[in-house]
């Protein structure tokens, strides 16, 4: 079922430059959503924040599971 959203022209022709003609704006919108959830994750995985140096984390991690 198709729904109808309104939005800017200028917006229309950005997202259409993301597409060839044979791409329907859904298809250019899904990829740019598959993009978008993909840097999310991205920069989930790669955040600095709360990152340790790997030498420090070896030595947590030896310290923790000793024998």
């Amino acid at each position: 079922m198709a729904t109808t959203i309104q939005i800017e022209e200028e917006t229309k022709e950005l997202i259409s430059t993301f597409g060839s003609k044979k791409d329907s704006y859904d298809d250019i919108v899904r990829r740019m959503y598959r993009m978008a959830v993909k840097e999310q994750l991205r920069e989930f995985l790669f955040s600095s924040e709360k990152a340790i140096p790997i030498d420090k984390a070896i030595k947590r991690a030896k310290e923790k599971w000793q024998k």
